[in-house]
C-alpha cells in the first residue's frame, strides 16, 4: 500500500502500491461498483479509493496489512444488509474480507444501489 509519505492520488496508483493478491481483487470490486453506479466519479478520500455520486460520498474500498475492506458509506445502509454479511468480519461501517473470500459481485451491486439511493434522495 501506499506509504504515509506518498499518498497515492488515483485509484490506479493506489491499486499499483498493494500486494498482487489484493489487486486483483480491488480491481475486480471497482469494476463491480463502476458497473453498478456508472455515474460515480472515483477519487481517494481519507487516503482510500472512494467513489462519489453527485458530489457526495458513495463508497469506499482499501487494503490493509491482513485484509481489504469495504466502506458502504453509512450504517444506515451497513444495517440493512448486515444477515447477508454474516459470512463476513463487520464492525461499525466496515465489512473485511480477504482475497481469497472476496465480497460477491451481487452484494456489492446491492450496497452500492442502495447507498444511491440514499445519495440522490
Amino acid at each position: 500500500m501506499a506509504s504515509a509519505k506518498q499518498k497515492p492520488r488515483t485509484i490506479d496508483e493506489y491499486i499499483t502500491k498493494v500486494n498482487s493478491d489484493q489487486r486483483a481483487t480491488l480491481e475486480k470490486l471497482r469494476r463491480t461498483i463502476l458497473a453498478a453506479a456508472p455515474g460515480a466519479e472515483e477519487c481517494i478520500s481519507y487516503g482510500i479509493p472512494a467513489f462519489r455520486l453527485n458530489g457526495r460520498s458513495l463508497v469506499f474500498f482499501g487494503a490493509w496489512a491482513n485484509h481489504c475492506a469495504f466502506y458502504p458509506g453509512n450504517s444506515v445502509t451497513f444495517k440493512k444488509f448486515r444477515n447477508d454479511l454474516k459470512a463476513f468480519q463487520i464492525s461499525k461501517g466496515t465489512i473485511r474480507f480477504s482475497p481469497e473470500k472476496p465480497l460477491p459481485a451481487a452484494l456489492v451491486k446491492k450496497l452500492v444501489k442502495a447507498r444511491m439511493g440514499e445519495v440522490k434522495g
